[in-house]
């Protein structure tokens, strides 16, 4: 039988699977790396720190498995990280990552001098200080002897992509979040690259998601143990490749994603532009379009809460004593690290409001929960917006786990939430991308529906739903209330 893994390059470990081809995970491992805070607002890796993690997981992913029989290798990644290659192809300084929020200020020249209708005009997107185009506009003027040695621009999982082939590639999804793609055209923007003095020839080939970009290194397949002839497929981002692993593949079928952060992803046959700051547009894993929108801070805020501030490590069982939904009056702003859809605002901070003498803990951590789901439902607000309405979407991440907040979200949103038999993200749609660019289905549609099953479905109360939306309508409020005083701080 045909095996094939899939990798999902995260932000703080690496997950790794091995799919069958009748959809069956046969093995999964994961490998941690760190990530550094330079200075405030700051986040960096070395992107060997993942190549040598990937290495070693393909190694224990594949004791005990019949290495011939593994036919392809595929990626999901962390989206918008800067990593750059001098002309001997090493790598000029530690990659810029998503999550950091030094390029205010090249935000503000983009969107500003530059417009953003311009912008939306060339990209499709706007300016977010975790695009790619803003920092390197930030080393152009901070560090412009990195700047002048770069000699290719790659995306964190394409690094590891030329680590395996030596072919310096990317897909459409992931060149989607740099802010130098044309979205619409899928091809790189010629006015964007113009406006960060790059040419071309420094960017990577452009694929297809599901295209072959090329085979194991002969050195690589030999240190593995792997057949030569294996082939490595583009990938996606970490938020498309999900897509495929959830089935978000038809025309406005959409999926949630609870994980450090979170978004919202609607599956469209054809191309939306203009959408402003509230939601992204980019093109998807299938060949297709999807637009996207994200909270920055989703799981991580309850994370934060229990262990770094309460020092509870058992979420779950944190959770057993909440059972009144909707009648909260504790709120939560989940902006712990700024916000990006739809408010576009680096400075926006976390604030609980509305506690009195009688607020309980369970009180605190049902409003972190609650505020994550108004959150997800600002960027659902933003869809509606733009005529797409949601009627049902399928959840996953690491926060899908919990049955209270898919409850809650199923309220929050009004609709049925679906969880799924296979949890794996976006290693599981890596998985797929690498089976579908092995031939062993025609398309992703087609990997879709043979490979995803659904496992429990959450409805809405009538009732809890009209509390929550009662609720949601005092949510939004308090961003407009508090955003003069979080920039003044």
């Amino acid at each position: 039988m045909a095996y094939y893994i899939g990798i999902d390059l995260g932000t703080s470990s690496v997950k790794l699977i091995i799919m069958s081809a009748d959809g069956t995970i046969v093995k999964s491992t994961s490998k941690e790396y760190p990530i550094y805070f330079p200075g405030e607002g700051m986040s960096e890796q070395n992107p060997d720190d993942w190549y040598n993690a990937v290495i070693s997981g393909i190694g224990e992913l594949t004791d005990g498995i019949d290495k011939k029989e593994i036919k392809g290798i595929s990626f999901g990644g962390q989206m918008h990280g800067l990593v750059m290659l001098d002309k001997y192809d090493r790598v000029i300084r530690p990659a810029i990552l998503w999550n950091d929020g030094r390029t205010q200020k090249q935000c503000d020249h983009l969107n500003g001098t530059v417009g953003m209708d311009k912008l939306t005009e060339y990209t499709a997107n706007i300016a977010f200080p975790g695009f790619t185009a803003p920092k390197i506009l930030w080393l152009k003027e901070n560090e412009p002897e990195n700047f002048a040695r770069i000699n290719k621009i790659m995306l964190p999982k394409d690094y590891i992509t030329y680590k395996l082939t030596g072919v310096h590639s990317t897909d459409m999804s992931d060149a989607s979040g740099t802010l130098l793609f044309d979205v619409k055209n899928r091809c790189w923007s010629s006015e964007m690259l113009e406006i960060c003095g790059i040419d071309e020839r420094v960017m990577p080939a452009l694929h297809e998601s599901s295209s072959v970009t090329g085979t194991l290194a002969p050195h690589i397949a030999d240190k593995l143990c792997l057949g030569r002839d294996t082939r490595i497929i583009a990938g996606a981002g970490d938020n498309a490749a999900a897509a495929i692993g959830t089935g978000t593949v038809k025309d406005g079928s959409c999926n949630i994603s609870l994980g450090t952060s979170g978004t919202i992803f609607i599956s469209c046959d054809s191309f939306f532009g203009g959408s402003g700051s509230a939601l992204h547009s980019f093109a998807h894993a299938n060949g297709r379009y999807h637009l996207m929108g994200c909270i920055l801070s989703a799981a991580s805020c309850n994370k934060w809460w229990q262990e770094d501030i309460l020092g509870k490590t058992d979420l779950a069982a944190a959770q057993k004593n909440i059972k009144a939904l909707g009648d909260n009056s504790v709120f939560f702003l989940p902006y712990l690290m700024g916000e990006r859809s739809p408010h576009n605002d680096p400075f926006a901070r976390s604030a609980f409001i509305g506690m009195s003498m009688s607020t309980t803990a369970d009180n605190m951590l049902q409003a972190v929960m609650e505020g994550v789901a108004f959150a997800i439902r600002d960027c659902m607000e933003a869809a509606n917006a733009m005529g797409i309405e949601v009627k049902r979407s399928s959840i996953c991440g690491g926060g899908a786990k919990s049955p209270l907040w898919c409850r809650i979200m199923a309220n929050v949103l009004n609709i049925p939430l679906c969880t799924l038999e296979n949890e794996e993200g976006p290693a599981f749609g890596a998985a797929m991308l690498a089976a579908v660019g092995c031939g062993e289905f025609k398309d992703t549609s087609e990997a879709a529906e043979k490979l995803v099953k659904e496992r429990l479905t959450y409805y809405p109360d009538k009732e809890t739903a009209e509390k929550y939306n009662n609720g949601y309508l005092r949510f939004k409020k308090l961003y407009p209330t508090l955003k003069d005083w979080f920039r003044a701080n």
